[in-house]
């Protein structure tokens, strides 16, 4: 017993340079990190309001993430935040961003000619959603990008493929539909899938999925992406889908067909930085007297409503100060049936402790315009905390 003990701590190799674990073997190799936020959070309200619950501290992340390889074959990803699964045991909703098991997938790469990715993830659509908030200055991800208008993780498959040295990106995925309510392992009553692509193209080298140019890259580079996704899910009569699949916008799973289409583009040069991104969605509801249709006739909706959004961003990386500096600008039109469209502006601030993966945050909230059917209760939020990372 003695011995096998011995010939196993000889084997495993165990690498803890920066706070991040890797045990290895030779062939199969397994990386432990983790990542602990939390923050203040203020909201000034509007006249007449007076519910003040969200001035509070918030405990965001207790993350545990394992990633692995077997040989050349195999690669998986699980991640799972403890501090979403005790908040969500207690709320009867699940935040769409933090929705308590974040990956569980494993990757197949021993066909020669694509990736095959199977399992419950990330969704290779949003170029906004496919970046780790803990990566930026942001505490939250823009409203159309967080997963309440549309799903940023499911359970399926996705089939990927790169090109010209991994310049440029193809994704091709079905998945159940109905977002992090897939796990519970049912579909809705209609059965059918969701299916997503994606395609996009870097020059003049790669470039990886990242918001901040933190290494000053001396080489302007450029991404562009375009992507699509299509769902049918009308539902047999007599029948609904899951208590809050459709989210509180009404949006993120319809009984219907959906068409949704986005379009974005990234630059990053000698510190700064910048995304853009647009999104459309057009809604065909099977029942005339579908809410979304806010009343209106057949003649007048002829049968669909449209929805969407855009975001752009910048950002400046102050080397020498380790401060990230970041602007976003977002609109957001829920329906195009209702009077107006959401409008915010929300600046950031991030500092990076000396010498680790710790960082102060600071986001700010302003609700320039609401759309009249979403009035929010506050105006201006302030939020300020710590993010420290095992990695």
């Amino acid at each position: 017993m003695k011995k096998n003990i011995l010939l196993l701590i000889i084997i495993l190799s165990i690498n803890t340079s920066f706070a991040q674990f890797v045990i290895s073997n030779g062939k199969s190799t397994l990386e432990i990190s983790s990542n602990f936020s939390g923050f203040y959070n203020y909201r000034a309200l509007k006249s007449g309001e007076v519910d003040a619950s969200k001035n509070r501290f918030k405990l965001r992340d207790a993350q545990l993430a394992v990633n692995g390889r077997v040989g050349n074959d195999f690669e998986l990803s699980l991640k799972v935040d403890f501090a979403d699964i005790a908040a969500n045991s207690i709320n009867t909703v699940i935040d769409p961003e933090n929705p308590g098991l974040l990956s569980a997938n494993v990757t197949y790469k021993g066909f020669k000619f694509m990736d095959v990715e199977m399992g419950y993830g990330k969704l290779y659509y949003s170029r906004n959603s496919m970046i780790p908030i803990e990566n930026s200055a942001y505490w939250q991800s823009a409203e159309i990008t967080r997963g309440s208008v549309f799903s940023v993780r499911d359970v399926g498959v996705t089939f990927i493929k790169n090109f010209w040295k991994q310049r440029a990106n193809a994704y091709l995925g079905a998945y159940t539909g109905l977002g992090e309510l897939s796990l519970a392992g049912d579909n809705d009553p209609s059965g059918r899938l969701e299916y997503i692509s994606r395609f996009d193209v870097a020059f003049p080298s790669r470039y990886r999925y990242t918001e901040i140019d933190e290494r000053h890259t001396p080489i302007p580079m450029f991404q562009i992406g375009v992507a699509g996704r299509y769902a049918n899910k009308k539902l047999p009569a007599g029948t609904a889908f899951p208590t809050n699949a459709t989210s509180s916008y009404g949006l993120k799973v319809i009984d219907g067909e959906r068409y949704v289409y986005g379009f974005d583009v990234a630059f990053q040069y000698m510190g700064f930085s910048g995304q853009f991104e647009i999104h459309q969605m057009k809604s065909k509801p099977q029942n005339p007297n579908d809410p979304l249709f806010q009343n209106y006739t057949l003649d007048q909706t002829n049968g669909y409503i449209l929805s969407g959004g855009y975001i752009a961003q910048l950002n400046y990386y102050i080397k020498d100060w380790r401060t990230i500096l970041s602007a976003r600008y977002e609109e957001l039109d829920l329906n195009d049936l209702v009077v107006g469209s959401a409008r915010r502006f929300s600046p950031a601030i991030g500092y990076k402790l000396k010498g680790s993966s710790a960082m102060v945050k600071f986001q700010y909230f302003n609700i320039l315009r609401d759309e009249s059917s979403d009035i929010q209760t506050w105006k201006e939020q302030f939020r300020l905390g710590f993010q420290f990372q095992l990695k």
